[in-house]
């Protein structure tokens, strides 16, 4: 009789110690990725308000400084506080006497890939959208993602019209999109070629949000004040 059958049958593994560590391993790895999180959350954050805070002047060019406001249940408006949670917001923009310039609005919607969210400017004075801005997005690299750095697209929000009906209930003519060089009216957006789907799709988002915006910030206006 050889010595491995005398010694017998090896013992087979216990279940208990490989079922324990694979969940001290799966607990450890839920705890560091907790803890990356709660690290590193402050800092993204602060980099968003901060990416938001220069957007705001890139959409109102004329804007020396701004002022956060909220709307109320009442459809008026309130400087914010401090940090709001699902409030809709809206930045005002004012030139070096104080005086409003305009006020951007934050707005997103579908694109080709994912959620696009943007900010655009409105300017009172124009009745027009005089910025825009893309806060975030995964459009495709080369095609999509020429919403934010082609010229010609760019092109169509330094003064995109967005007059009010005289009774100033809704846009007189909603944002519509139009193929490369088709645009005749300035309430149009001229879309971009070999990108269709993403710049429509920036049109459809701004006829959406100036819709409900538009009137009740001109209709308010009364209520962003004068800045400090």
């Amino acid at each position: 009789m050889s010595q491995a059958e005398m010694i017998g049958p090896a013992a087979p593994p216990r279940v208990w110690h490989m079922y324990r560590a694979m969940v001290g391993v799966g607990l450890l790895c839920g705890l560091l990725i907790v803890s990356v999180f709660q690290i590193t959350r402050p800092i993204i954050e602060r980099n968003k308000a901060e990416a938001l805070r220069r957007a705001i002047f890139q959409v109102l060019p004329a804007a020396r400084s701004s002022e956060t406001f909220r709307m109320t249940s009442e459809e008026h408006f309130e400087v914010s506080a401090g940090e709001e949670t699902g409030r809709p917001l809206v930045y005002a923009g004012y030139d070096e006497q104080g005086e409003l310039v305009g006020l951007a609005v934050e707005a997103s919607g579908m694109g080709y890939q994912d959620v696009i969210r943007i900010l655009y400017g409105y300017s009172p004075g124009e009745s027009a959208v005089v910025g825009f801005r893309v806060l975030e997005s995964k459009e495709t690299p080369g095609l999509g993602d020429k919403i934010e750095t082609d010229a010609g697209f760019l092109e169509n929000f330094r003064r995109l019209d967005v007059s009010l009906t005289e009774d100033r209930s809704e846009i007189l003519h909603p944002i519509e999109a139009t193929k490369h060089g088709e645009k005749e009216h300035p309430w149009q957006v001229d879309g971009i070629t070999g990108a269709t789907i993403s710049s429509v799709a920036i049109a459809d988002i701004l006829s959406k949000s100036t819709a409900y915006w538009i009137p009740r910030l001109r209709r308010n206006l009364a209520d962003f004040g004068e800045g400090e």
